[in-house]
């Protein structure tokens, strides 16, 4: 559901969504497309997002992608946890369809600079 509101948000702001349901998928969609942002859930099947990111920044032709936590995850310390593994933010769920957007396009112009 929230991967659904997420994609249609942004598609609606004009951005381009390619969306994977599971690590695997994710990995290898990324060894054929070059991405401006991943937004990772965390809790993904099978891999959960966090070691996802890790393998995603050890790999030099995709570290450069800005990769943000989006979770509904909300405990103390998950934050820190989600920087520590390669994020460079965090975006908590439930999705404010305002804000949203815009701080995804604060997230592609700050990795540009």
């Amino acid at each position: 559901m929230n991967l659904k509101l997420a994609r249609i948000i942004l598609e609606q702001n004009g951005y381009l969504v390619t969306e994977a349901t599971d690590a695997e998928e994710a990995m290898d969609i990324l060894k054929y497309r070059d991405f401006d942002l991943i937004l990772m859930d965390i809790q993904l099947p099978k891999m959960d997002g966090l070691t996802l990111t890790s393998i995603i920044k050890e790999d030099p032709e995709k570290a450069h992608i800005p990769i943000i936590a989006l979770t509904a995850h909300a405990m103390v310390g998950d934050r820190d946890k989600a920087l520590k593994a390669g994020c460079v933010g965090y975006i908590s769920k439930p999705i404010d369809t305002e804000i949203f957007p815009k701080r995804v396009q604060q997230y592609i112009e700050e990795s540009k600079k």
